[in-house]
């Protein structure tokens, strides 16, 4: 490929996402009589059943209580989501722990490496008029028929994985130094492994570069939550993760019907 080939792949983007992670003031919430702490259950309950792309789960361990991810179309509906919930009653019993906001993204490695070398045979100079059009074409094309992996529904497995993770930019191993044919192979390599597992665990991959304090976001959606470990554990073995992979905190929930709400809100399902 020419020295002057651009580095970065081509990436898609399309819904953009939100996870909440929030303590109950659970002293609170049972100082309440018992019907005014059914009416503000019985309110959230509601709106949550009418958002068709945000989901509820009861979060496992000491991080939290509560967990909510939020699917939109844009970050606008994405910040109209977090801002009705904290229009709710039920907000004020709520401490927030963490959040993290990112966007569905398919890296085009493959189709990267294979759309520069066409253009560079066809003598384009790169981000020339020429070369961005024949680039916003690739990207058109992909959106099309990836437009139901760019903007999914919430899987409705019973267990949820989220994590955050960079590539490696330290002085030994530097992920964004390394040749983009060579990162294509890592990257195909990697997701083998992910493949064998396509049927028992649905993964979504965000990007959060200029949007979180990590690059990107990881769900995985699974029934059986022993898949979480097997899954991540082999991939730890892979060598774009065991060279240039590093993770940030991960957060397990259970997911829960918005008629549960009350029932979480006591820590009695």
């Amino acid at each position: 490929m020419a020295e002057n080939t651009p580095a970065v792949p081509l990436t898609i983007e399309g819904a953009y996402a939100l996870h909440q992670m929030f303590r109950i003031r659970r002293n609170a919430w049972r100082a309440l009589e018992s019907q005014k702490a059914g009416s503000i259950a019985q309110a959230a309950s509601d709106w949550l059943t009418h958002q068709s792309k945000t989901a509820l789960y009861s979060q496992i361990g000491h991080k939290g209580d509560l967990m909510l991810l939020h699917f939109r179309d844009s970050l606008a509906e994405v910040h109209r989501a977090e801002l009705a919930l904290a229009e709710l009653e039920l907000a004020d019993y709520l401490e927030p722990v963490h959040s993290y906001v990112s966007v569905v993204e398919l890296g085009l490695y493959e189709s990267t490496a294979k759309t520069y070398a066409q253009l560079a045979e066809r003598g384009l100079e790169p981000h020339s008029p020429e070369w961005n059009a024949a680039i916003e074409e690739v990207l058109a094309r992909q959106q099309t028929a990836m437009a139901s992996r760019l903007y999914p529904e919430i899987p409705p497995a019973r267990f949820l994985c989220f994590y955050p993770m960079d590539r490696k930019r330290g002085e030994e191993k530097n992920w964004y130094t390394v040749p983009l044919a060579e990162r294509q192979r890592m990257m195909h390599e990697h997701g083998l492994i992910g493949r064998r597992y396509a049927g028992c665990v649905k993964q979504i991959i965000t990007g959060s570069i200029g949007f979180d304090d990590w690059e990107w976001g990881v769900d995985l959606f699974a029934d059986d939550p022993l898949v979480f470990k097997k899954l991540i554990y082999e991939m730890r073995f892979d060598e774009v993760s065991a060279v240039y992979a590093l993770f940030g905190s991960f957060y397990l929930g259970e997911r829960i019907a918005p008629e549960k709400l009350g029932d979480l809100m006591l820590a009695r399902l």
